[in-house]
């Protein structure tokens, strides 16, 4: 005698936006409730993840033979590396957390909760970036390819200090859109190849139409300061602008971009279109 035995697989079907938002909104009160240390320990994860990305960015653009677009649509698959350490290693990255809105929409958080999260992982990140320009700079990883890597350092940053105050607003805007996405789109999948896969065209885009990032650019403007501070790429046009006014007068205005492309724009957007209660 024979028995038909019927197994039960588990859906392997991505998450559908209603119940994206319904996830986005728990992670939310969870992040909220996070303790101080936790958050500023897990966003300096972030910070230092989002920092390896740049990093692999930087050296894949330093081989000049590579010709403009293969590589921006290449060196965007690079910086990809962060933002996978990120949803996949679990960590508290700014511009991601700007989903939060939808629980503060749906009156789940406080604003205090929020700014509080907010405020601590800005700065957690920065730490954690900080953090990996010190150790890029002691493992002496500038001075890769004859220290074309150096110059790719200085060449990259002041490139993001030259732009003017609307133009980097404008690009932090575009930015968070593009990330805010990704991260939606790890929330819809359930396996790590989803989650991966999921990221890379809204990531690898943004880097290669030269959007603003403030957690990346927390890496990018001190490393290329350090180089510029150690003689590398003084000639480099926007070179002499890599101090702390260069620094910050790039990262308020990304960083305001960043929060009204994510919080506002997609944010918001999805909150009204699937997650508003009657």
């Amino acid at each position: 005698m024979t028995t038909d035995k019927t197994t039960a697989h588990p859906t392997t079907e991505c998450l559908a936006p209603a119940d994206i938002e319904a996830k986005a909104e728990a992670a939310a009160i969870g992040k909220a409730g996070l303790p101080v240390a936790k958050t500023f320990v897990l966003a300096m994860f972030a910070g230092a993840f989002i920092a390896f990305g740049g990093l692999f960015f930087t050296v894949f653009l330093s081989d000049a033979s590579l010709s403009w677009g293969p590589q921006r649509v290449v060196g965007g698959l690079c910086f990809c590396l962060g933002l996978v350490l990120v949803l996949l290693c679990g960590a508290e990255l700014f511009t991601g957390n700007s989903l939060m809105v939808c629980a503060l929409a749906s009156k789940r958080i406080g604003v205090r909760g929020l700014l509080r999260n907010w405020a601590i992982v800005w700065l957690g990140n920065f730490a954690g970036s900080l953090l990996v320009v010190a150790l890029v700079y002691a493992a002496k990883i500038y001075q890769l390819n004859g220290e074309a890597v150096a110059t790719t350092m200085v060449s990259l940053a002041a490139g993001k200090v030259t732009p003017d105050w609307l133009t980097l607003f404008s690009r932090g805007v575009l930015c968070n859109v593009f990330v805010c996405l990704a991260v939606w789109i790890g929330f819809a999948g359930k396996t790590v190849v989803d989650k991966v896969v999921g990221i890379l065209l809204p990531i690898s885009a943004f880097v290669a139409c030269g959007f603003e990032h403030c957690v990346a650019n927390m890496f990018f403007l001190p490393m290329g300061a350090c180089m510029v501070a150690n003689g590398y790429g003084e000639a480099i046009p926007g070179a002499a602008s890599l101090d702390i006014a260069g620094i910050a007068g790039n990262l308020i205005p990304v960083t305001l971009g960043n929060v009204v492309g994510g919080a506002v724009l997609v944010a918001l957007g999805y909150w009204f279109a699937y997650g508003r209660r009657a």
